[in-house]
């Protein structure tokens, strides 16, 4: 009994793991046909790809009917190769694979020795004929030129067509995230995923905190055409950077304060707000073309005056039933104001008031600033925030057709 259930246990894992509708995608896909010259199909020939920054391989054989597929590729520069006997070796450079692509590379082998080469060095145009969503791809060149306030790489999901933060009353959270509406749908309803698996709040219905800019490889926008994976109205698909053969890292340091700053043509006076946001990142090999690594770190220091808040309490007066000082010209920007009948000359019966509502305004007198005679106090709390992010990666290759990677984000 115990080894049948054992066996549906693990017969129910597989399962799960194996099902493609379960998670996102974060990896690529290269697929086509091998052909002769003649436009006839060629089976068995060997299709290699190597990535070249990591040169992890990827191998295949195309089936009776020519075809070939790479499935869940690492995202990268990659180099193509098919070998037949019989045939010159077709080499196929300049491959660059993004979030969620699936391109069709045809190949055609011409007659002659394996040792011979047909090598396509420039860019290849990658032909998108297996999804008809609509997408933009934003890579890490751009998360890390284009201006970035606050370095909170989901403002730029506005780069995509059709999408735009929402004007409702809470478009943003109370986690500091937008809502952003895409072609036309809610605020909530974007479907946000990171390697892969989802990453949303389930309460605000918005992404969880995404990695910051330097540990981020690209993400990807779908607006429309999109696959039965996802259930929203648009997709946001990010991957985090992974380390390569080469030992690679970046330190930075961004400064906002008052002796940089500008003052605001209508504020009085200079802007208080001192924010530091320095870091670093560092990914390179354990094991080169087998196992890597990738770390990174942000840290976000911020100080801040109180920007003065304005409150009505009454004042003593007032809890006393005369609020001729709140009608007098004083408090009125120049003009004099009469309270309603029946209340003569600006005098209220205390006995009128709410008793429950004078408890609360009493214990409010009581601790704090005193109002001034028209009964506006101001306040502030001063902004002290100290906070940090931590990134980290292990990529290790199985073998040429199985890896497994580890990703740490807090």
């Amino acid at each position: 009994m115990k080894g049948i259930v054992k066996c549906l246990s693990m017969g129910s894992l597989a399962a799960v793991l194996s099902s493609p509708f379960i998670w996102a995608q974060a990896t690529a896909q290269i697929s086509g046909t091998v052909r002769d010259q003649s436009g006839a199909v060629l089976p068995g020939a060997e299709i290699t790809v190597t990535q070249t920054d990591t040169g992890v391989r990827r191998n295949t054989i195309s089936n009776e009917t020519g075809l070939y597929v790479l499935p869940n590729l690492p995202l990268g520069p990659y180099r193509l190769e098919a070998a037949l006997p019989g045939f010159r070796t077709f080499v196929q450079t300049g491959i660059v694979l993004q979030v969620n692509s699936n391109p069709v590379i045809n190949v055609v082998l011409d007659v002659g020795q394996v040792a011979e080469q047909v090598e396509v060095q420039a860019n290849a145009t990658l032909v998108e004929t297996r999804s008809s969503g609509v997408g933009q791809v934003i890579e890490n060149a751009r998360i890390l030129e284009l201006p970035l306030n606050g370095r909170q790489v989901t403002d730029l999901i506005t780069l995509a067509g059709g999408a735009i933060v929402t004007d409702a009353p809470l478009a943003k959270n109370f986690s500091g995230m937008n809502y952003v509406s895409v072609a036309g749908g809610l605020g909530y309803g974007v479907d946000y995923s990171l390697d892969g698996a989802r990453h949303i709040n389930f309460i605000t219905g918005v992404s969880m905190q995404m990695p910051f800019p330097d540990a981020l490889q690209e993400f990807k926008v779908e607006t429309s055409g999109m696959t039965a994976q996802h259930s929203a109205s648009a997709a946001v698909g990010g991957v985090t950077k992974s380390g390569t053969n080469d030992l690679h890292g970046n330190v930075f340091e961004f400064l906002r304060n008052d002796l940089f700053n500008a003052r605001n043509y209508f504020a009085t006076k200079n802007s208080t707000l001192k924010r530091n946001q320095f870091g670093g990142t560092l990914g390179g090999p354990i094991v080169k073309r087998k196992l890597f690594f990738f770390a990174g770190y942000q840290g976000t220091t911020t100080r801040q005056d109180p920007s003065d808040t304005r409150s009505f309490i009454p004042t003593p007066a007032m809890m006393a039933g005369d609020w001729t000082a709140f009608a007098s010209p004083v408090c009125n920007t120049g003009r004099q104001i009469t309270l309603k009948s029946p209340f003569v000359n600006n005098q209220i019966d205390p006995a009128l008031y709410n008793q429950p509502a004078l408890n609360i305004v009493n214990r409010i007198l009581a601790k704090d600033p005193q109002p001034d005679a028209c009964g506006q106090v101001t306040y502030g709390n001063r902004n002290v925030s100290n906070e940090g992010q931590i990134v980290g990666r292990i990529d290790y290759q199985w073998s040429n057709n199985h890896s497994v990677f580890g990703r740490f984000v807090r």
